[in-house]
């Protein structure tokens, strides 16, 4: 069976946001709330392949920037100064 929850000294601004966000979503606000609960606390499940590709990616992205072991040294020197 479902267990109510009581909330308290939810901040105005945040209020109104989530009625609006209720809205745009047809939903209530306690249908709104449970829904934001839920996709913060239930686990994304990620396939193999999109872990392999966002790796790809980033590894994609590290490649163009072209930095030496000359360019690091020179960057933590000027960073401590």
């Amino acid at each position: 069976m479902p267990t109510s929850l009581t909330l308290k000294g939810i901040p105005d601004a945040l209020y109104e946001r989530l009625k609006v966000v209720a809205g745009a979503h047809h939903r209530s606000l306690n249908s709104e709330v449970i829904a934001c609960i839920e996709a913060q606390l239930q686990p994304r499940r990620t396939s193999a392949q999109e872990h392999l590709s966002a790796l790809h990616a980033a590894r994609a992205r590290l490649q163009t920037g072209g930095f030496d072991h000359a360019d690091i040294s020179r960057l933590k020197r000027e960073g401590r100064a």
